[in-house]
């Protein structure tokens, strides 16, 4: 299934969380002076217009990034406010980021990126941006296995799935635990969602039994419209960067001050 459109969701309160820890991980990892790899399952477009038609008819990013933005709340000098200012600048006001575009703010010329991506028309998106990456039309699971552990080891991957398949929750540990097999060394970001149904939790459980080490993030937000079941916004960080539960504190003192 391949329905899922984030255009509609781009900027939201979900997005702030995890696109500013992705952030600072990769402000602190390329701060020093040694290459890295970074590596995506499920890519996306890459760019996204907070003045479009599928962002005006949801208003998410008004309770996410604008929100933080114009309550001070986000700091001139977070990671994110970088990749933002350098977005928008290159393609307008209204331009936000997704993570391949995070990304190419932070890497160097002696990275690696890989990214990967299923969905042909979001594919395609990604394409027009440039040549900044190894883009792969495939499943994000399947090139990270073919690619881990990558070159250079030292690296980050970030698995944001959109979950419209509720069995992603049951395969997800299953296909961290082998990659992490392989690539024991690298730094594995998952994003998921906080549902009022729970259903995030046996994956959670299953995961920190696994990875007893790993940093988990939540925070919680306001439902974004009526009926809306995502109540909240989590990170599960296996090999976190020195300093990112700091940071991760810190970003939970924001989204409370945004209740």
């Amino acid at each position: 299934m391949l329905s899922y459109q984030h255009a509609y969701h781009a900027g939201n309160a979900a997005d702030l969380h995890k696109h500013a820890l992705l952030a600072w991980m990769l402000d602190y990892m390329t701060a020093k002076p040694k290459p890295l790899s970074y590596l995506e399952t499920h890519a996306g477009r890459g760019l996204y217009a907070l003045d479009s038609a599928e962002a005006r008819r949801t208003g998410e990013a008004a309770q996410g990034v604008l929100r933080a933005e114009a309550d001070g709340l986000l700091s001139q000098d977070h990671p994110l406010a970088g990749a933002l200012a350098e977005t928008r600048a290159l393609h307008g006001p209204a331009a936000y980021p997704g993570s391949p575009l995070i990304a190419r703010h932070f890497l160097r010329p002696e990275d690696n990126a890989h990214l990967a991506e299923l969905h042909p028309a979001e594919f395609a998106a990604l394409e027009s941006l440039g040549p900044f990456a190894h883009l792969h039309h495939r499943d994000g699971f399947e090139m990270a296995n073919a690619l881990c552990p990558p070159e250079p080891r030292r690296g980050l991957l970030l698995i944001d799935p959109s979950y419209e398949v509720k069995r992603d929750y049951e395969t997800v540990p299953g296909a961290i635990a082998k990659i992490a097999r392989k690539w024991n060394v690298g730094v594995i970001a998952l994003w998921y969602p906080l549902l009022e149904d729970a259903r995030h939790e046996k994956m959670l459980t299953s995961l920190m039994q696994d990875f007893p080490d790993a940093l988990r993030s939540e925070v919680g937000f306001r439902p974004a419209r009526k009926g809306h079941g995502m109540s909240g916004s989590g990170m599960f960080v296996i090999n976190p960067p020195y300093g990112l539960a700091d940071e991760a504190a810190r970003l939970g003192e924001m989204f409370r001050a945004m209740r």
